[in-house]
């Protein structure tokens, strides 16, 4: 803590107090708020928390402005480029790279845990078909709390590793036998020998060929890396909300995806392919869209397009930018989804050339690449957001991990401004 200090003056009665300057070793520095109330009587008010420091946290840092993502201090640009889904998942969980010892103990633990109960099948297809895919995986992991409700010891190390492990084994699992059970296909069993990634792609889609499977399994990791994380958004405050009463890591964790199932936070990728529908099924071309986007009176908006937290580029959109374009030049011109991805791509020459969009640093994000590489891996739109829990659930139980070892940690209980009647008198039914 640095020795700066803030005085706050009440200009009604001239008592005064100090507050405290937190040093962040990144971005703003924070002011401690805490004795406001107790020496003032006052509260802060910040709605959507968007100027206020919930948590102190050691796992993932962005500088919105010069569109920087690091885990653990290491950029996403070299862990894309050089690590893994695992070992980036290592990495978010303890702080630190894994020697070979410790990734070899790690996988083995992740994949020892891949034989999930098989009565969440029986819980899969009690749902249609055209359930929201969220919703089933919420079921499922409600049942999982319901298995392991017993033992809860979020205190014990061992309880909260061997939590985590089969969280980030579980949901995978159960995240292909949701797809497998869309599709039509027989459930399919988890191969320990494989990789999330390889084991989901194995699973999600046993009938394509193996070539397809490696750039299919290729193409997943990096999209599971480069979701994993990404400090407090509205999923992760959640979990952390959630978790803060104590409740079992897997109520906590289907509280996020509850959270991540909303269209401005992990949908953004399933509407991206809905405008990409729309225009190809218009008899308008691409430039009359453009001009629909930056007419101000016009209510069509680009998904995909720009984000609130980066100002500048998003990072993780020039890695997966890349994946998308290595994918879609393999496909056969008689692809039935190579008009789409030709409409994607005008979008996105427009975007990086024309002065309306870069003046307003309106650029492609992860979502817009994310979606084209889903659509054509073959994933169906409804299981986009499910991709996203898979990779998440690893920066959720990071999170969770890191609040609980806090000497900070307490039930969260946010206040309010309240602006509704002052005390009022019952009146009885006869004389109302």
């Amino acid at each position: 803590m640095t020795n700066k200090k803030i005085t706050i003056i009440d200009g009604q009665s001239n008592n005064e107090t100090e507050l405290p300057v937190l040093d962040s070793i990144l971005g703003p520095n924070v002011v401690d708020i805490r004795a406001l109330e107790k020496n003032l009587g006052y509260l802060s008010h910040d709605p959507g928390f968007m100027a206020t420091s919930s948590c102190e946290s050691k796992i993932t840092f962005i500088d919105g402005n010069e569109g920087k993502l690091w885990y653990r201090g290491y950029p996403i640009e070299e862990l894309a480029e050089k690590s893994n889904f695992i070992e980036t998942a290592y990495l978010l969980l303890n702080d630190k790279l894994p020697n070979n010892k410790e990734l070899d103990n790690f996988s083995n633990d992740i994949s020892n845990n891949f034989n999930v109960d098989p009565s969440v099948k029986k819980i899969i297809e009690v749902f249609d078909k055209g359930s929201h895919p969220m919703a089933v995986m919420t079921a499922c992991l409600s049942f999982l709390s319901a298995k392991y409700h017993d033992d809860i010891n979020i205190q014990n190390k061992g309880y909260r590793y061997q939590s985590t492990v089969k969280l980030i084994s579980s949901v995978p699992v159960m995240s292909a036998w949701i797809l497998n059970f869309i599709l039509g296909v027989k459930f399919q069993e988890p191969n320990k020998h494989l990789s999330i990634a390889e084991n989901f792609i194995n699973m999600a889609f046993p009938n394509i060929n193996e070539e397809q499977k490696k750039l299919s399994s290729n193409a997943m990791d990096v999209i599971f890396l480069l979701h994993a994380d990404h400090e407090q958004n509205a999923s992760t405050s959640t979990v952390r909300l959630s978790g803060s009463s104590e409740t079992s890591p897997y109520a906590a964790i289907a509280a996020g995806i509850q959270t991540l199932w909303g269209p401005t936070h992990g949908g953004a990728n399933e509407a991206v392919i809905n405008m990409l529908e729309e225009i190809k099924n218009s008899d308008k071309d691409v430039e009359h869209y453009i001009n629909m986007a930056k007419d101000k009176e016009n209510s069509f908006r680009l998904m995909g397009f720009g984000h609130r937290i980066y100002k500048n580029y998003d990072p993780r959109a020039k890695i997966i930018q890349k994946i998308a374009h290595e994918y879609l030049d393999k496909l056969d011109e008689n692809n039935p989804n190579k008009p789409l991805f030709d409409i994607a791509m005008k979008l996105e020459k427009y975007a990086l050339e024309d002065d309306y969009f870069v003046s307003r640093k309106l650029y492609p994000n992860v979502d817009f690449y994310s979606g084209i590489v889903l659509k054509a891996i073959g994933v169906p739109q409804s299981m986009y957001t499910v991709i996203f829990a898979l990779a998440r659930t690893v920066g959720w139980v990071a999170h969770w991990n890191e609040m609980i070892e806090d000497k900070n940690f307490r039930i969260g209980r946010p206040r309010q401004l309240y602006t509704g009647k002052d005390k009022t008198n019952y009146t009885e039914l006869k004389d109302r």
